[in-house]
């Protein structure tokens, strides 16, 4: 049995009652990093053996994990921060279960860009999420794509090449984009900044930034001063 368990992505209080239970049953621990997890761990008085997989081994270690779990033991899945398969290690390992018949249960819980999207104020009804572009291969093609997606985008970004990407989205989107860039998420300082694409752009330009960064983008409309949202869907 693999369970995913998704773990706060700042707040150490929004771990679930569940996920700490299960935490404390299973034989075995896959922790991204273990020292993150182990602070984890320690909060909630979780005394179990931790295992490093993560995407430099996860190929390597894969099969030696199958079977395990194939001779009965409980294993569970921790990432960083967030709910391990969006854009973190799981997938790979949720596959091979699934070709093994070994059962996998994720638990619901934290992940960034969901508080983001509804913070952002755009559209909720339709939209995708885009996780980090290629920093180089493909990211032109991807960003040509998107330029016509009707949808709101969803986009997560280092604080480091948070400017850079949003001139990006500046050239290929236009300036007067709506958009909003959410950062440190749950924490004491967490922000949300709305605007155009130039206007948040230039907010961020003259400050120190800090903290993970989830960028939601409205998308492509006909009429560039009508958002549409719920109320405006015609239904069948």
């Amino acid at each position: 049995m693999l369970y995913i368990i998704p773990t706060p992505i700042g707040n150490l209080a929004d771990m679930t009652f569940r996920a700490v239970s299960i935490l404390k049953e299973v034989d075995i621990i896959l922790a991204e990093d273990t020292r993150t997890s182990g602070v984890l761990l320690k909060h909630y008085d979780v005394q179990k053996s931790m295992f490093p997989y993560h995407q430099h081994n996860e190929h390597k270690v894969t099969e030696r994990l199958i079977q395990e779990l194939l001779s009965g033991k409980k294993m569970a899945l921790l990432t960083d921060a967030g709910t391990p398969g969006i854009s973190d290690p799981a997938f790979y390992l949720v596959r091979e279960c699934l070709k093994n018949e070994i059962k996998v249960e994720c638990l619901p819980g934290a992940t960034a860009f969901v508080p983001a999207l509804i913070n952002s104020g755009l559209p909720t009804n339709r939209f995708c999420f885009e996780g980090f572009l290629p920093l180089k291969k493909g990211r032109h093609t991807i960003l040509t794509a998107l330029a016509n997606e009707p949808r709101t985008m969803i986009f997560y970004e280092s604080p480091v090449r948070l400017l850079k990407t949003l001139l990006q989205f500046i050239e290929y989107f236009g300036e007067s984009r709506q958009c909003c860039v959410s950062r440190e998420l749950s924490k004491k300082f967490e922000e949300n900044k709305h605007g155009t694409l130039r206007e948040v752009h230039d907010h961020f330009a003259s400050k120190s930034i800090k903290g993970e960064i989830v960028i939601t983008v409205e998308g492509k409309t006909h009429d560039k001063h009508k958002v549409i949202n719920e109320d405006d869907a015609i239904e069948d």
